[in-house]
């Protein structure tokens, strides 16, 4: 009985160990897809490089100061198996002609400012317009452009800019920091602030792409959706929004309870077709700069859920719509249609030109502040 019962331990070590084994080395395949040596140049006379941001739970961030991007974020899934379930590249060069925004801080504005104008105090500013007449994430060169100032301490990356009063139109010198803050509760903490030295409007937001199956494996149409949103912000066929808050019963843009984000995605529905899918504002359901949670998102497949907490009134889901598989990836697979999904906290879009939307301005004397929290677990 004890031969067997030392046999029974023996063979368990060696399977144990094997499996380990297995799981090392996929981690070690996923974790090589980006580096630090195809970060590592200078833009505008200023340092790039790659920061890798690791927890106790077994979760790795890596983040560029080039746009204050997200790069990667390595999880496991039910089984122990490692992939990156976030879209990016696997070295600079390929993020200087980005058009996709892949995983950056968006800014000073995200999201669309109608025909690239707004008033305050009865002064006009004129944006660039590089979105169909209107503006887009900052304009021409905005936020996702720009060489950061980085300094990390253990598992926390502080990112800061100071954007020149009038760059890409805005008014005041604005001096922004972002923080990336890794828990080894799988929490990546974002904190935003923001000062100016003249009135003028700010919305920034964190545009990472998810595939909870692993980036370029397949699309996100069965991935569970849960928006805690009881009212979006309709938009026109430029995707500036009406200024109206609609309701979501007996819509298909009603996320209260999980739907699968392709069970209605192609539904005849006049802001599906403006937005050739998913490409909206929801107002969510909790209190003015309450953290609250704002988006779950499950894949049953892998077993893994993400969820977004936040302290904006708003978030932009976006479907992946205008994704062609003309962008290949890190691991070398083309980003297609519909292939990842982005969920961006922030304050609605045109609100600088939407008086009953909530406040962007900020004046000289006050703080913005914003938190968003991306928060990985499994099903159980």
């Amino acid at each position: 009985m004890k031969t067997i019962m030392k046999v029974l331990v023996a063979t368990f070590l060696i399977a144990s160990c094997s499996q380990q084994k297995q799981v090392n080395n996929n981690f070690e395949a996923v974790d090589t897809l980006v580096k630090e040596s195809g970060f590592q140049r200078e833009i505008d006379g200023k340092k790039v490089n790659l920061y890798t941001l690791k927890n106790d739970s077994g979760m790795v961030v890596k983040i560029t100061n080039f746009g204050a991007r997200i790069v990667s974020m390595l999880v496991p899934d039910k089984n122990g198996k490692y992939d990156d379930i976030t879209l990016g590249f696997g070295s600079l060069d390929n993020y200087l002609n980005d058009d996709m925004y892949l995983g950056c801080v968006v800014g000073r504005y995200a999201n669309r400012i109608g025909k690239a104008t707004f008033t305050l105090d009865g002064k006009k500013y004129k944006l660039y317009a590089n979105d169909h007449g209107n503006t887009l994430h900052g304009g021409l060169k905005g936020f996702d452009k720009k060489v950061w100032d980085a300094t990390q301490q253990g598992d926390t990356l502080t990112l800061t800019y100071t954007s020149p009063d009038g760059e890409e139109g805005y008014p005041g010198n604005l001096k922004v920091t972002v923080q990336y803050i890794l828990t080894n509760n799988n929490e990546l903490i974002m904190k935003y602030e923001a000062t100016t030295d003249k009135k003028t409007v700010i919305n920034l937001t964190n545009h990472a792409y998810y595939n909870l199956h692993g980036e370029g494996n397949g699309d996100i149409l069965d991935h569970y959706l849960e928006i805690f949103a009881s009212q979006t912000t309709p938009v026109d066929s430029l995707l500036i929004p009406t200024g109206s808050l609609v309701d979501v019963s007996n819509t298909p843009f009603d996320f209260r309870k999980p739907r699968k984000i392709g069970e209605r995605i192609n539904e005849e529905n006049e802001q599906l077709k403006n937005g050739k899918g998913y490409d909206h504002n929801w107002v969510l359901d909790k209190k003015e700069k309450e953290l609250g949670l704002a988006v779950r998102l499950t894949d049953s497949i892998s077993g893994r859920i993400l969820e977004l907490y936040t302290t904006e009134p708003g978030v932009q889901v976006y479907s992946g719509n205008f994704m062609n598989g003309k962008v290949i990836g890190k691991s070398g697979k083309p980003y297609n249609y519909r292939s990842a999904i982005a969920i961006e906290p922030q304050h609605f879009p045109d609100s600088p030109n939407k008086p009953n939307f909530p406040s962007v301005i900020l004046e000289p004397g006050k703080t913005y502040t914003q938190t968003s929290i991306v928060k990985l677990s499994l099903i159980r």
